[in-house]
């Protein structure tokens, strides 16, 4: 496997494609406007310098990443793709109508992954005549940093093409952690809660902002608070993801927390928007 294409260049796509070049892979990075690409190839090529500044990289390394990746606004010129990772919107009609694009424009034995963090494998794949080719590849943020891939097997998905992932995460520096397809997996299963359960405790005026996210950080090891890291991910795929776990499971546990919903609709969504629990 040697030709990846990522399809989007927000935070996680931008980091999926540097971390793909940086293992050596030919990578395409797609996006739908020439204003977005550029962000991203700058965020890229800014992440580099920064290794390069602490002699992790030679600056000729670092240009020979940023050459291993080529840009397009046209999907339709990925044809040849060997793995395409889908880094969109976190929303069920954007990925399934893009699935089913990547399934008639893409070779028959190309592999489609998604980056999704909670949405269903198994609903994607369903979009395609290939379900057994598709796959969940959920990277951590930032990605050339974190070591985890939550690698998520849909209904469908193939011991061929879980072995073929499994092994490319690793090819990438990656821990590829295999989890089946419930909402939110693994990872966002587990700290959605918690999240929702700190901002809850706010809310309730157990404590203030930095009393709670001090006493994860103390006494339970976190590296940053619930609060911290909710503004870290965004408000709003925090709440996103509730939503997807409500749903999924239907059961009222998952329910977000007002505050949360609140501060939403006021569009303070963290650190993106420069303000969300804390200011930045």
């Amino acid at each position: 496997m040697t030709n990846i294409v990522v399809i989007g260049g927000g935070t996680m796509g931008n980091g999926i494609a540097h971390t793909a070049a940086a293992s050596g892979f030919r990578t395409t990075l797609v996006d739908v406007a020439e204003t977005l690409i550029e962000r991203a190839l700058s965020t890229i090529s800014a992440n580099l310098q920064r290794a390069v500044d602490k002699g992790k990289l030679t600056a000729g390394e670092k240009q020979s990443i940023l050459g291993r990746i080529t840009t397009t606004t046209n999907i339709d010129s990925v044809t040849d793709a060997d793995l395409v990772v889908e880094a969109i919107v976190e929303n069920v009609a954007a990925k399934t109508q893009l699935f089913e694009k990547l399934d008639k424009i893409t070779k028959r034995e190309c592999i489609l992954a998604s980056n999704t963090s909670s949405i269903s494998i198994t609903k994607i794949a369903a979009a395609t005549k290939r379900p057994d080719k598709v796959i969940g590849m959920h990277f951590m943020n930032p990605v050339p940093v974190m070591t985890l891939v939550e690698v998520i097997r849909g209904i469908a998905t193939s011991d061929e093409t879980y072995r073929t992932v499994d092994e490319l995460a690793k090819k990438m520096g990656k821990t590829p952690i295999e989890v089946n397809d419930y909402p939110g997996f693994i990872s966002n299963r587990v700290l959605m809660p918690m999240i929702n359960e700190a901002i809850f405790a706010l809310y309730e005026g157990v404590a203030t902002r930095e009393s709670i996210d001090g006493v994860m950080k103390l006494g339970m090891n976190h590296p940053m608070g619930p609060l911290t890291l909710a503004d870290f991910i965004g408000l709003d795929v925090c709440l996103a993801i509730l939503r997807v776990l409500e749903q999924g499971f239907g059961d009222p546990k998952y329910r977000p927390c007002p505050l949360l919903v609140k501060m939403v609709d006021a569009g303070w969504l963290g650190r993106k928007t420069k303000r969300g629990f804390y200011s930045y």
